[in-house]
């Protein structure tokens, strides 16, 4: 091991709260060592979605790999690690399991200290892998499970101020283009479709309320039904497409993506109105991989004299470089677990 990394604390941080298996390495004055992930993508895709027990079963195949490939990536054993972290909610049970678990034998088996993240911190904090990023903020999580809106104060040091009451934004992303019979997952290609029309809002579907923080994207996948029902381009007794030419793909698309991004500007909007101290906005979790959304925030940003950070993409999507970031300063702030860690507490 390089011998100025004993002058710090090393976190082994360890992700599995849904289909991907990741272990990362996180040094307290050199930053991150390495960032391994097996991405389960391929796996899930003829299903258009997640499977749980499919997910959890290649976890167990795969964590233990991928956290020697993190220690090696890193040029350390585990001998020289000083903290393990690890996800423990929300997330699904059987990964969380395997992931909690296999945290606990490291910690218990080396003596190692322990620390559950919750993945939802990870992502709030995901910004500072690549960013300083003043504090007091904005911040929005977009992915596949979760939308919410923080008020980030200082390193662990937040508050919900909205959170989704139904589907996530990437979920209704996965599920209107499963509706579409597009491939999985439905953002990227959703964005590709959009940007063949040049973003532009054809149909106009519902925005929601504007008087609330929360948001709400299941009445947006049934507006969209609806309105292919009505165009005769869906069949809802066979539940599968009629009709349907390739242009008003396109044109949902577009019209999907320039509305979710209204949704989001109205929600930093409203935000700024009660917290107008803020000093900056960050956008993170897998939906922030989406460069139009991007945009639109950032263009809102500057309108307001703010400035917008977004992780690379790859601190966006599920990693375990976001939980040995968290993992680290929770340690810093003596907030450790025991062998009770438990998922979804």
């Amino acid at each position: 091991m390089n011998p100025l990394l004993t002058l710090g604390r090393i976190t082994l941080g360890i992700e599995t709260s849904c289909d991907e298996t990741a272990a990362a390495v996180y040094h307290s004055h050199n930053g991150l060592l390495s960032n391994a992930l097996f991405s389960q993508v391929e796996l899930h895709k003829q299903f258009g979605g997640v499977v749980p027990e499919l997910a959890s079963r290649s976890q167990l195949e795969k964590i233990a790999p991928i956290v020697d490939h993190a220690l090696a990536q890193a040029h350390i054993s585990l001998h020289d690690v000083d903290v393990i972290a690890v996800t423990h909610k929300p997330g699904l049970p059987g990964s969380l399991l395997v992931g909690v678990c296999f945290a606990k034998a490291l910690a218990f088996a080396r003596s190692k200290k322990l620390i559950g993240v919750n993945h939802l911190e990870g992502h709030a904090f995901s910004g500072f892998l690549d960013h300083t990023i003043p504090f007091e903020h904005l911040c929005i999580t977009a992915s596949g499970g979760h939308t919410s809106l923080y008020i980030i104060r200082d390193f662990g040091d937040y508050k919900t101020i909205g959170t989704t009451q139904d589907d996530a934004a990437g979920e209704a992303f996965d599920k209107i283009a499963k509706l579409l019979e597009l491939p999985y997952p439905g953002g990227p290609v959703i964005e590709q479709l959009a940007a063949q029309v040049e973003f532009q809002d054809f149909f106009g579907y519902p925005r929601g309320t504007r008087h609330t923080l929360d948001f709400s994207f299941s009445g947006l996948k049934t507006a969209v039904l609806y309105d292919l029902v009505k165009r005769d381009a869906y069949d809802m007794r066979l539940k599968t497409l009629i009709n349907t030419s390739d242009e008003l793909k396109k044109q949902v698309a577009s019209s999907l993506l320039v509305c979710i991004a209204d949704i989001f500007e109205q929600k930093l909007a409203l935000a700024y109105t009660r917290y107008p101290h803020i000093k900056a906005v960050s956008f993170v979790g897998g939906v922030a991989c989406n460069k139009y959304i991007r945009q639109r925030l950032a263009t809102w940003s500057e309108r307001n004299g703010l400035l917008l950070y977004v992780p690379r993409p790859a601190y966006c999507t599920d990693n375990a470089a976001m939980i040995a970031f968290v993992g680290n300063y929770k340690a810093q702030q003596g907030l450790y677990a025991d062998m009770t860690l438990d998922i979804l507490k």
